[in-house]
């Protein structure tokens, strides 16, 4: 079977949504095709499902947070900045707002009511979407692009793809990485696929004890042989086989490319607003007052319940020994360790968890003010199959939204 278009979008992503809707919108006659049983599939589960859509600062601060591609983005985003994004959804109905570190959700906390206003804005402006469709190759002549073809041999051809297959990240959610093998096959660098913004995995079994503790408003140091790398404030989440949470994500980028070069370290001060004179007088004043209570009963009003066991069982301090038996040199060992509770990473939870992919198509090889390929002339890509990944707050998916709304202007030019 064959089936003719003016221009195809492979992926329905918001890259690809996104390149669809503004192609159709332009007067293009668009079909989106998308392999999984409905359009999203990702983006509902970003944020924790209430899809941290852009955030909240001035472009310069967004190609900061692209750490080694960033500029590549600068056509892209002036394009279609973060504040036209959060007036493109207001006019669809959905309204944003702006929390903590400038990350932008929508008003009702609902992932599923972006994607909800990207489907009618693709269905008010024509596009055809072929659900279940997954392509297996591009079809070329003389570096031009002339279609796609799909697993079952069915051709659609065009003399304009957009492809927005996204990256290798949360494969059951449709990005099982078969682009890369698709563009590498028609003649691009594909740079190395690795996990980023994924949950660390720790050496130490005392972490498990802790799985599912959410510690908030503590500081995590980020260090490779004792020497400090970077440090986040904010929240972290402890899980079966190590740590997770906000400041992880953003310190794994980072620990991705050091992995396998030394002994990778977090410290975590989980008492970071207090400096250690004053919580020294902090815990004297706790001590003092369960003076006659045990050690292990001692930390209440200092730790969460679940931490405490942990924190006694890391010290020499016997846990049954009466407080105001405490030395002056166990209250200082005690002090360190709330100020550096020391954990050991030893990888990643891999591609499976991962929130982006880092790596991806050459960026040297596509043209950034259109997004079109160098290679394949009529072959446009955007959002996560570029070697275009940055830290959380909402970087990756304003990148992925301006890409494919540059890619989707351009193909119908």
């Amino acid at each position: 079977m064959e089936r003719q278009a003016q221009v195809i979008v492979v992926g329905g992503g918001p890259a690809g949504m996104m390149a669809a809707g503004i192609a159709a919108y332009k007067g293009a006659e668009v079909l989106l095709l998308e392999k999984n049983e409905q359009l999203g599939k990702k983006l509902l589960i970003t944020g924790k499902g209430r899809c941290n859509l852009t955030n909240d600062c001035q472009i310069e601060t967004i190609v900061e947070n692209f750490p080694e591609t960033g500029s590549f983005l600068y056509s892209a985003l002036y394009t279609l900045s973060n504040y036209q994004l959060r007036n493109f959804f207001a006019q669809l109905g959905v309204p944003t707002k702006v929390e903590r570190g400038n990350r932008v959700f929508p008003q009702s906390d609902s992932a599923g009511d972006i994607v909800e206003a990207l489907e009618v804005y693709l269905k008010d402006n024509g596009v055809e979407i072929k659900l279940e469709t997954a392509i297996d190759e591009i079809l070329l002549e003389a570096n031009e692009v002339r279609g796609v073809k799909d697993r079952e041999g069915n051709c659609y051809l065009a003399d304009r793809v957009v492809f927005t297959p996204g990256g290798a990240s949360y494969p059951s959610t449709g990005s099982s990485g078969d682009g890369y093998e698709m563009l590498k096959a028609a003649g691009h660098t594909i740079k190395s696929i690795k996990p980023s913004l994924v949950p660390l995995k720790a050496k130490e079994d005392w972490v498990t004890k802790l799985e599912g503790l959410a510690l908030k408003n503590i500081e995590a140091g980020l260090y490779l042989n004792e020497e400090e790398i970077k440090s986040e404030f904010g929240e972290l989440l402890f899980t079966d086989s190590g740590v997770s949470g906000p400041i992880v994500l953003t310190l794994s980028r980072d620990v991705v490319s050091r992995l396998g070069t030394g002994k990778i370290q977090l410290k975590i001060d989980l008492k970071p607003a207090l400096n250690e004179e004053k919580l020294d007088n902090r815990l004297q004043r706790d001590f003092k007052k369960y003076s006659r209570k045990q050690f292990k009963n001692s930390l209440g009003d200092l730790l969460p319940s679940k931490l405490i066991p942990v924190i006694v069982d890391l010290v020499s301090i016997p846990a049954d020994k009466k407080v105001n038996q405490i030395t002056v040199r166990e209250r200082k060992e005690l002090l360190q360790l709330l100020k550096g509770l020391k954990v050991t990473i030893i990888g990643t939870e891999g591609l499976r968890q991962a929130i982006v992919t880092k790596g991806g198509v050459e960026i040297d090889e596509i043209n950034p003010k259109t997004m079109e390929s160098k290679l394949i002339s009529g072959l446009y890509l955007a959002g996560e199959i570029i070697d275009i990944d940055g830290y959380t707050g909402g970087f990756n998916l304003q990148a992925a939204f301006s890409t494919g709304y540059l890619a989707g202007l351009n193909a119908i030019n």
